[in-house]
């Protein structure tokens, strides 16, 4: 959590607890270099003094795509998948902190589309969990969540 990792196929990278966090991949099919920041709020300069940037959805996002082209990736080919996003608890208000999960997704949508990575998919919102696995070998994100059907996207 509020972190993000590297990896290239032929390994595979993991990350679970996504209830309002967002899980975002963003991944290269060509060489199959990829990275998954789970990130639990949307923006970094809601909060002061706060050094670790990988928590932010906005720097997180910055930072991991920077890894990204140092280890080899092509922005231009890049792609994102996200899951995550969720309203854990099912309040009728209209809070900042009980909507973080929509917030979150706003975020990932916002900051993607300033980086110019379209999303080609996701799982996003409702009001559970995911643990989600990503294969950079076939592009395959792979969300199981209690209760629902495994879900590949």
């Amino acid at each position: 959590m509020a972190e993000f990792e590297i990896c290239v196929r032929p390994q595979m990278i993991t990350t679970i607890g996504l209830g309002s966090c967002v899980g975002v991949v963003l991944y290269d099919p060509s060489n199959g270099i990829c990275g998954m920041l789970h990130a639990m709020l949307p923006h970094y300069s809601a909060i002061r003094n706060n050094s670790n940037r990988a928590k932010f959805v906005d720097t997180g996002l910055e930072d991991m795509l920077a890894a990204l082209i140092r280890q080899g990736a092509d922005k231009k080919r890049l792609k994102a998948k996200v899951a995550g996003g969720a309203q854990m608890f099912d309040f009728s208000s209209d809070s900042d902190v009980l909507s973080v999960g929509l917030q979150n997704t706003l975020a990932v949508k916002e900051t993607l589309e300033r980086l110019r990575i379209p999303i080609v998919a996701e799982d996003i919102g409702e009001h559970y969990g995911r643990t989600i696995c990503f294969d950079p070998a076939t592009g395959e994100l792979n969300i199981k969540a209690v209760g629902h059907s495994n879900l590949v996207i």
